[in-house]
């Protein structure tokens, strides 16, 4: 599912909502969520699941190509972990091509 497919579903459910309407609340929330994470914040939804940054810190690599060593920079990272009820809905629900 896409953001626009997103915004469509939300319109179709909600008769009384424009599409434009149901476009800023899509944007709306994505933000928030968004600038919460930058901010370092956790973000929970009871039965969805959490939002939260993890920190991976500086390590050495390889290159594949030359198998030379180089430096990964730390970096902060979204990590999604998904609630209860999201993991059983999607467990018990055969998948749909």
């Amino acid at each position: 599912m896409t953001r626009s497919d997103l915004v469509e579903e939300l319109a179709a459910r909600f008769t009384q909502l424009a599409q434009r309407d149901a476009e800023l609340a899509v944007k709306t929330i994505l933000d928030a969520v968004s600038d919460a994470l930058v901010r370092g914040h956790r973000i929970e939804v009871r039965g969805f699941g959490s939002f939260s940054v993890n920190h991976r810190p500086a390590r050495m690599g390889r290159n594949p190509r030359t198998g030379a060593a180089v430096p990964i920079p730390e970096k902060r990272v979204p990590h999604f972990k998904p609630g209860k009820a999201l993991r059983e809905t999607v467990d018990q629900t055969p998948a749909t091509p």
